[in-house]
């Protein structure tokens, strides 16, 4: 029942997405939307809470998930060291980070090899899990759910992690000046990929429970590790591997995208000047990737990511509430505005009100974790009105910022995109 109403909320999203990214070319994602609906305080917060905890926190729990499949073959007889696990999570952003930063084309062809990586991996869970099912291995699907009702007050967790499972195919959104004819490949892009991966996202937790009980399940810290050494034999190293380059090319993506979205929110004004300014022979915009490098190495060696998570799951879908909101008001505001793609307004609105009540529910299921975030999320306001919308700044801080904004076009020979030269 979950399953079905996080597919069809998130499908609810990524149509009005598509509308939005037809109607609005802009990069950005959800701020560029919020920016245009809604003007350029609530956009502000949007980036500031998504650049220092936001994207970081999980930026680091996908890379985490890579270090521990990736180490996995290697530690079958014993728990594998935390450190072990970071060392290698922090290898492997560093070569994200590092591709990202030399050319776009190798960034986009390491992204195609992840992802039949990705669908290898999908295909080796699916099929076994199929012949289980023929073979009438069906007694974990009996009671599955007996004594697990979240309640009322559960759902929004429910809800945050769920729709989790389905967020990747927002990242199109954010690179909307780099997709070739995006009135056609964005909705067609996005429609394809919702099916593609709600029709996986099923079959996998299928195919695990052929194998799996529920509370196995629950124990496992790598489930697809324990799913293929009961059903692949010989085959079941091959899994770690593929999975591990699968979280991989999510965070490939994720940097990609993100990156993009503070590329724009700095071209706006609303971010330092470097960070829309991109490589002078690589065509990158280096600044914007590696912004996010430092906060997530810290995140990953000291911080509690699960719990920045649980922090800002809300802010999130917050503001990703409040662009479909945007698609609304745009509609009433800009009439006239047009929309090659447009869908039923009774999608965003449903969608809308969906994600709103889940987020103020969050407020009275788990007060303090939404009240953390919240407050984090808070702290842009001052920020804005004191580093963005304050043009009255002193002379002395003015010359410092041009100072250190030329300083770092040195060190990583960047220039404003409207300047560069090959």
């Amino acid at each position: 029942m979950f399953a079905k109403g996080f597919s069809t909320a998130h499908l609810e999203c990524a149509l009005s997405f598509a509308e939005l990214g037809t109607c609005i070319k802009k990069s950005g994602g959800p701020y560029i939307y919020i920016f245009e609906a809604f003007g350029p305080l609530p956009a502000f917060v949007r980036v500031w809470v998504e650049v220092i905890v936001v994207h970081p926190a999980a930026i680091a729990l996908i890379s985490l998930t890579f270090g521990r499949y990736l180490l996995e073959p290697f530690f079958i007889q014993c728990e594998i060291p935390d450190l072990a696990i970071k060392f290698v999570t922090a290898c492997g952003i560093t070569v994200v980070m590092v591709m990202n930063s030399m050319s776009v084309n190798c960034s986009t062809r390491i992204q195609i090899f992840m992802t039949f990586c990705k669908l290898t991996a999908i295909l080796m869970i699916i099929v076994p899990g199929v012949m289980q099912l023929i073979k009438g291995e069906t007694q974990n699907f009996k009671n599955a759910f007996v004594g697990k009702d979240v309640g009322l007050m559960g759902l929004p967790l429910a809800f945050y992690s769920g729709m989790y499972a389905y967020y990747g195919w927002s990242y199109l959104n954010f690179v909307t000046e780099e997709v070739e004819n995006p009135v056609k490949n964005i909705p067609l892009a996005i429609c394809i990929s919702m099916v593609i991966v709600t029709i996986g996202y099923v079959l996998i937790n299928v195919a695990y429970y052929t194998a799996i009980t529920a509370e196995e399940l629950l124990l496992s810290k790598a489930v697809a590790v324990t799913f293929a050494e009961r059903l692949l034999g010989n085959f079941s190293l091959a899994i770690p591997f593929f999975v591990a380059l699968s979280c991989l090319g999510t965070v490939n993506s994720g940097i990609f995208g993100v990156s993009r979205m503070v590329y724009v929110a700095s071209r706006e004004g609303q971010l330092p000047e470097i960070l829309s300014m991109i490589h002078v022979h690589k065509h990158t915009p280096l600044p914007a990737v590696i912004v996010l490098y430092p906060l997530t190495m810290i995140m990953i060696f000291t911080g509690d990511v699960y719990s920045l998570l649980n922090f800002l799951s809300f802010a999130r879908w917050l503001f990703i509430g409040l662009a479909v909101v945007g698609l609304l008001y745009l509609r009433y505001k800009r009439p006239e505005m047009h929309r090659p793609f447009k869908v039923p307004i009774i999608i965003p609105a449903l969608f809308s009100f969906a994600c709103l009540l889940m987020v103020t529910l969050s407020l009275y299921s788990d007060p303090i974790n939404t009240g953390i975030g919240f407050a984090i999320t808070l702290t842009g306001v001052p920020v804005y009105y004191l580093f963005i919308f304050w043009d009255k700044k002193p002379k002395w801080f003015r010359t410092f910022s041009d100072r250190v904004t030329t300083l770092l076009q040195i060190l990583l020979e960047v220039v404003p995109a409207e300047e560069n030269i090959s």
